[in-house]
């Protein structure tokens, strides 16, 4: 597997998973501010099993892309917080498709 096939898997999960982190700050809020715990029972695992696939997710294209373990860790920790899964998904596709632009081509 490449670095533009490992991207593609990260992207959507970048997506899915910062659209179901803010899904579960909606439900947080109706659990402890409006006592309504029954969607945060349902959100909060299916949010924790697709964040685990974002980890593998992130490592994957950071290992192809040989990037420092600091970068990794952050692009990593972006599905924690809300909307900064959708600016890091941004980032990494720049910086990758840069990568990609400013390799020699194999004859």
């Amino acid at each position: 597997m490449t670095v533009e096939s490992a991207l593609k898997p990260f992207r959507v999960l970048a997506y899915i998973v910062g659209i179901m982190l803010l899904v579960l700050c909606t439900c947080i809020v109706l659990r402890y501010g409006f006592d309504v715990a029954g969607p945060s029972k349902v959100v909060s695992p299916i949010h924790g099993f697709l964040y685990m696939l974002y980890l593998v997710a992130a490592m994957n294209l950071g290992m192809k892309a040989r990037w420092s373990w600091p970068y990794v860790l952050g692009v990593m920790l972006a599905g924690t917080v809300p909307f900064l899964s959708f600016v890091f998904e941004r980032r990494v596709t720049r910086r990758v498709e840069t990568e990609l632009a400013a390799a020699p081509t194999a004859a």
